[in-house]
């Protein structure tokens, strides 16, 4: 069987920067990338693509907001599953498009990905993801009082909603996923994380909250027994002492040092430490090679000339 891969895209793979956020910018930037995940597949891999939403996520949620006197508002689960399909809708095109130009026959598809989190996470109790628009403070506690939002204040920048973040324990749409992959069909699939739902009396049902698209990449990735977990990211390499004079490039890492690296608060929460985390439970969970790069750099990095590869 070909070798497989999960790979996980970063939220700069679609928005370049807050001058580029528009659709026909997010469509262009996804090409750009989709050009390199072209190479994997012309190289012989099977891949199953993830990615982020949280700013798509956020602009349903501001449209919400400025729609509210008018039209009904959109639950978070619902925002999830609708950045699934409209991001997915944009990577099946552009990568379709891009394998034709190859003379590559490869079919593409999306999977409106759900994922179990567990309903007692302590997560619910102290929601701590930042979603949506920034508020002043009156405005904020307005919507706290009224629509029972948390609320908290974000770097000194003004208030916005916090949500939940559970740790996802189970992919159900899986063995959709992996017979497509095992037909050689390439999947897009937990989209921002995974729709996350809980069990009550017995059903499936949609809560307010956001996983973390990594961690859950990870999941997959060590659930389906990838040969390799990709994680794109802005950086071609993982540093110790990011942004400072002594920052180090690490070209390879052991799973020993990477725990040793993220208890010693090398990498970041809000940047390369839910990689790491990720990178972390998917070698723990029987993974065999993690690499860490970004999209520029992908073919380089398979070929083994720049990158991080975390082993175990």
């Amino acid at each position: 069987m070909a070798k497989t891969a999960v790979v996980a895209i970063g939220g700069n793979a679609l928005i370049k920067d807050s001058a580029h956020q528009t659709v026909p910018d997010q469509l262009k930037a996804t090409i750009e990338t989709c050009s390199h995940l072209a190479s994997i597949i012309q190289s012989g891999w099977r891949i199953v693509i993830t990615h982020g939403n949280g700013p798509q996520v956020g602009f349903i949620l501001m449209r919400s907001e400025l729609s509210r006197n008018v039209l009904h508002e959109v639950p978070l689960d619902f925002c999830v599953a609708d950045t699934q399909g409209a991001i997915g809708y944009m990577i099946q095109q552009s990568l379709r498009n891009e394998l034709k130009n190859r003379n590559i026959d490869n079919q593409i598809t999306t999977v409106v990905t759900q994922v179990l989190v567990d309903k007692d996470d302590p997560a619910f109790k102290n929601p701590t993801k930042p979603l949506g628009p920034f508020y002043d403070r009156e405005k904020a506690m307005k919507y706290k009082a009224e629509l029972g939002w948390e609320i908290a204040e974000d770097a000194g920048r003004g208030w916005r909603r916090v949500v939940p973040s559970p740790i996802p324990l189970q992919i159900i749409e899986l063995n959709v996923i992996e017979s497509l992959v095992k037909r050689g069909i390439t999947v897009i699939a937990l989209g921002g994380g995974g729709i996350p739902v809980i069990i009550e009396g017995g059903r499936l049902k949609g809560v307010e909250a956001v996983i973390d698209k990594d961690y859950a990449s990870g999941l997959l990735a060590a659930s389906i027994k990838t040969d390799l977990f990709l994680i794109l990211t802005s950086v071609e390499k993982v540093a110790l002492n990011y942004g400072k004079p002594d920052q180090k490039w690490l070209d390879r890492l052991t799973l020993k040092e990477a725990r040793e690296y993220l208890s010693e608060g090398h990498f970041l929460p809000g940047s390369m430490g839910p990689k790491i985390e990720a990178a972390i439970s998917y070698l723990e969970h029987g993974g065999k090679k993690v690499l860490v790069t970004s999209p520029e750099n992908l073919e380089r990095a398979l070929a083994g000339k720049t990158g991080t590869v975390i082993l175990a």
